[in-house]
């Protein structure tokens, strides 16, 4: 087993370490990185993907470590930002073994990182990694046990869709109003089914054709190609795959009037959140949209006794949160992400003098 510290990917980068993690064994390669433990241990999902390179996936994990120190702030959670990838193909090259390797890793930073379930795992393969480390949460059965946070990821996003609606149109009826959907994995296939049981139509995409299949199936939904989800006529586009979709190529192209989903780092570049200003398109900024699934995690780590309760109060706070801010750019002609941004500085600098 290695455990290295590597240099930040980016200059001006604030990340307090970054770790290559690697166990020639199992086959493990992966990546933890530590972004900030200002406000907590950092916490943050573990994900596995076929990146096609070690400089993609150190590019990933930089950005959603970032991104999870600002969602742990908007949701008002004692906790920092952190993130862990491994170089994989889940379906293909996950293993006990793998897992457990990944699991004696996480061990050595003794609590300053604790991971969940994220893109390519689930909450039993975080009961395999909690045999070798007790920094692990998302755990499927067991004492403050979250599971999936999905279910509650999707709630907090679909809260966030109706606010941005009332915002545009002063209602949070979105009955007859069409949503792009891009994808159809855990977090998106519950947002769908909320959606659709609102009223809502959908339009969907997802690299699954078994997916696509059961959304129309089953939702009624109207398929796209994944590429032409970007050109689909709708109100509301609702990225809920993969990150970076957000550019000046796609923007331009997007026909919806909103732009709410739960993929993390939606923005290609801090300039793309301009870009959609600039074309009319009302965006609730990725890391206070999608915040509900921390949320569910945070019960876990916090040890909460009435967990329903607290992630309830959290999602209406996160809820508040969004409002505030799209009123405030709203009011100021400005990007919501840009009062996002200064809205969560000032909770991690409020806390911080607390």
């Amino acid at each position: 087993m290695f455990t290295t510290l590597i240099p930040s990917p980016t200059p001006g980068s604030t990340h307090e370490a970054i770790y290559r993690v690697e166990d020639p064994d199992s086959g493990l390669l992966g990546l933890i990185a530590l972004h900030s433990t200002q406000l907590g241990p950092a916490a943050g999902g573990l994900r596995m993907r076929p990146y096609t390179s070690f400089s993609d996936a150190l590019e990933d994990v930089s950005r959603l470590s970032a991104g999870m120190t600002y969602k742990n702030a908007a949701a008002g959670l004692p906790l920092g930002g952190g993130k862990a990838v491994i170089l994989g193909d889940p379906t293909r090259q996950k293993t006990p073994e793998l897992l457990r390797a990944f699991g004696r890793a996480l061990q050595t930073l003794h609590g300053r990182y604790i991971t969940a379930e994220d893109m390519g795992m689930s909450p039993q393969d975080m009961a395999l990694i909690r045999e070798e480390t007790p920094f692990v949460a998302g755990l499927p059965d067991g004492a403050f046990a979250s599971g999936d946070p999905s279910p509650i990821t999707a709630r907090g996003i679909f809260n966030a869709i109706l606010t941005a609606h009332e915002t545009c149109h002063s209602t949070r009826d979105i009955a007859g109003r069409v949503v792009s959907l891009q994808g159809l994995g855990h977090v998106g296939w519950h947002l769908a089914g909320l959606l659709r049981r609102a009223g809502a139509k959908l339009i969907v995409t997802d690299t699954d054709p078994e997916r696509i299949e059961a959304a129309v199936r089953e939702l009624g939904a109207v398929a796209v190609a994944p590429e032409e989800i970007y050109d689909a006529p709708s109100d509301i586009f609702a990225p809920c795959a993969i990150g970076g979709i957000l550019n000046q190529a796609t923007i331009s192209r997007l026909k919806a009037t909103m732009v709410v989903g739960g993929a993390n780092n939606q923005l290609a570049t801090p300039s793309d959140a301009q870009r959609l200003h600039e074309r009319g398109i009302l965006y609730a900024p990725d890391f206070v949209a999608n915040g509900g699934g921390i949320i569910n995690v945070a019960t876990e780590i916090l040890k909460i006794e009435d967990r329903e309760g607290f992630v309830q109060q959290k999602l209406d706070a996160l809820d508040q949160t969004l409002r505030r801010i799209l009123t405030e750019a709203q009011a100021q002609g400005v990007s919501p992400d840009r009062v996002a941004i200064d809205t969560v500085n000032r909770i991690m600098a409020s806390r911080a003098a607390g």
